[in-house]
């Protein structure tokens, strides 16, 4: 019996690695400003569907801030920086920009693939 227990204890912890590994967001580094005042480099350009955390940095003089899929950080003065989780129900392109008058026009603006 003890055997049995301990193999249905195995095979359940087993089960419930990948829903809890599911749970942890996939990581995106976003520096705004850098290497032009009016440009984003993102760590990377596509992700899994779930949970996506944008870790933005103002690295530029000017106040930037990022949006993709309805979320937005606050306006960041150069220097700061913001978490924003994004959950992405399905694969698609999402563009992402900042929504300050005149910066997604001058090149604050791209597209994140979510597979």
């Amino acid at each position: 019996m003890r055997l049995l227990l301990g193999t249905l204890a195995a095979a359940a912890l087993a089960w419930a690695l990948p829903a809890a590994a599911q749970r942890h967001a996939t990581v995106v580094r976003v520096t705004a400003g850098k290497p032009t005042e009016f440009k984003f480099v993102v760590s990377r350009n596509s992700v899994p569907h779930g949970a996506v955390t944008f870790t933005v940095t103002n690295a530029g003089t000017l106040p930037h801030n990022f949006k993709i899929n309805g979320r937005v950080t606050r306006l960041l003065p150069g220097g700061q920086s913001q978490s924003l989780t994004v959950v992405f129900a399905k694969p698609g392109k999402y563009p992402y920009l900042c929504t300050l008058t005149g910066h997604a026009d001058a090149g604050m603006k791209g597209i994140l693939v979510v597979t």
